[in-house]
């Protein structure tokens, strides 16, 4: 009875689900790696190096256009986001035509700098209403390629809010996403030659902590050297030694609740 027993428990050390909650259990902070839209050149090796390590992420979605000559959320692109969804990484919107806000216009509206779509490069005045439109016109497309939603979450191009802004885009049910703290800034919008990947690379696993949001993108069109290639494997490895774990953004504390409703 007592060998038994032994390889009784033996064999429940050795589980499956024992050996999936080990690392739940010796995580030492949780990490929330996000990504935004962008050329999409970064775009195939970002879900290949997510799914390799096990890990759930967060997306923004803008209708960008692409290395492939497309945009991001035109159907060609179906298929890329079916399979997020289906991996259960958690989506969120980021404007449909990435739209920078320039500053709070007369009578209670915005003035937005479209960077695609029919005014892309101009000044545009938008009422309160129009501008959650474009926040929620990405999830409109979003069914109509992949049959889900998003979450109700959503982050302003270049990061650039108002209180005006956060609460338009509050009436319409999402939440603004930014990434607090200067150590979730990957960097990878600024010139390769005055901070190249390794400059980066380094930082990053100097400074981030447990809770933050670390934002990078598909792609980015002006950086010579691209920094997902380069700097996602040895960051996701580097947080990893450190005892990090990874989650969506439907696991982090100040965002639960919005995924309860």
């Amino acid at each position: 009875m007592q060998a038994a027993a032994a390889l009784t428990l033996l064999a429940l050390a050795v589980s499956p689900a024992v050996l999936a909650a080990a690392p739940a259990a010796t995580c030492k902070g949780t990490i929330y790696l996000t990504f935004d839209t962008g050329s999409q050149s970064q775009a195939e090796l970002i879900a290949e190096t997510l799914k390799r390590h096990r890990i759930k992420a967060t997306f923004f979605l803008a209708n960008e256009k692409t290395v492939r000559g497309d945009y991001s959320l035109d159907p060609s692109w179906s298929g890329y986001w079916k399979a997020r969804v289906a991996e259960g990484h958690a989506i969120g919107s980021h404007t449909f035509d990435h739209i920078v806000l320039a500053g709070d216009g007369a009578n209670g509206g915005l003035k937005v700098k479209p960077g695609f779509g029919p005014q892309a490069g101009n000044i545009q005045s938008l009422s309160a209403a129009q501008y959650c439109d474009q926040i929620r016109r990405v999830d409109q497309r979003f069914v109509e390629l992949t049959g889900s939603h998003l979450d109700p979450i959503w982050r302003a191009p270049a990061g650039r809010t108002s209180p005006r802004a956060l609460a338009a885009a509050k009436a319409c049910g999402y939440s603004h996403v930014g990434w607090a703290t200067p150590a979730g800034f990957s960097g990878d919008e600024l010139s390769s030659a005055a901070y190249p990947n390794a400059v980066l690379l380094q930082k990053s696993l100097r400074a981030l902590r447990d809770g933050d949001i670390f934002v990078a993108h598909m792609g980015i069109w002006s950086r010579k050297d691209a920094w997902a290639p380069a700097n996602l494997e040895p960051l996701i490895g580097g947080l990893e030694q450190k005892g990090f774990c990874f989650a969506t953004l439907r696991e982090h504390p100040d965002y639960t609740s919005l995924f309860k409703r």
